[in-house]
């Protein structure tokens, strides 16, 4: 079967696994370290990633965090908007918390898409066609940030809501961090890039839960200028409590 005959969330997710396939024997081939093998891994699973798009959805626009943008896209209904390695300095220092984003853009929302996380014992593979239902909900809600500066606002929340900070790398590990049950609310607000949140945010919204901008309002794709400030994931029982509470900040 070629991947052109895929659906979108399968080519997705067949993608995404095997990018990360690829960025897995780099990094075992011993040939780099440190930020020569996150350079390395990120040119390699851009190159997979783009030729396959531009092969098996020709008519598409596409967007990648290592390519060059081109304006074309503007003018075109479906995007591709990918990261070949969300989390590079993770992936260079040998740690599990990297990802690899293949999401789809419809009319400038994340509709479909697939994250995966190599690094994992056996790697695991999350998107829009494979949803699993919310593990229950713990009594105090765990906020993912980030390992070295954690977003002020995700501090002072979860100060608010006897909250607990967990600190991890990339922001597809985190935000799959939410759909696994691994953690309640990933609350960023440092900035981003609309590669770093579209498969994530379409898995997260497939998997039931609250994804939108830290003040309520949706998170758009295929923008002019692909700086996203920030974002929010969450379980739906907790989104109105976080915004709230951000909103007073």
């Amino acid at each position: 079967m070629s991947i052109a005959s895929l659906t979108d969330a399968e080519l997705a997710a067949h993608l995404a696994q095997a990018a990360g396939r690829i960025l897995l024997e780099v990094r075992t081939s011993g040939v780099f370290e440190g930020k020569a093998l996150g350079k390395a891994g990120d040119e390699t699973a851009n190159a997979f990633l783009c030729n396959a798009l531009r092969s098996a959805r020709p008519e598409d626009g596409l967007l990648s965090e290592e390519e060059k943008d081109n304006a074309a896209r503007l003018d075109q209904s479906r995007v591709w908007i990918v990261d070949p390695v969300d989390g590079t300095r993770e992936y260079g220092e040998q740690r599990e918390d990297w990802a690899v984003h293949v999401g789809l853009a419809i009319d400038g929302a994340a509709t479909t898409g697939a994250v995966a996380l190599p690094g994992l014992d056996g790697g695991i593979v999350l998107h829009t066609d494979a949803v699993t239902p919310l593990t229950k909900s713990p009594a105090k809600p765990r906020f993912l940030v980030s390992r070295t500066r954690p977003a002020k606002e995700a501090v002072a929340v979860s100060e608010a809501m006897g909250g607990e900070l967990v600190g991890m790398g990339s922001a597809g590990a985190k935000a799959m961090a939410v759909v696994r049950g691994e953690a309640e609310i990933y609350l960023h607000s440092g900035g981003q890039y609309e590669w770093d949140s579209c498969a994530p945010v379409a898995v997260a919204h497939a998997h039931g839960l609250h994804c939108s901008r830290i003040d309520g309002s949706p998170i758009r794709y295929n923008q002019t200028d692909t700086y996203l400030p920030d974002l929010l994931i969450c379980r739906p029982e907790y989104a109105e409590e976080v915004l709230a509470l951000v909103a007073g900040l």
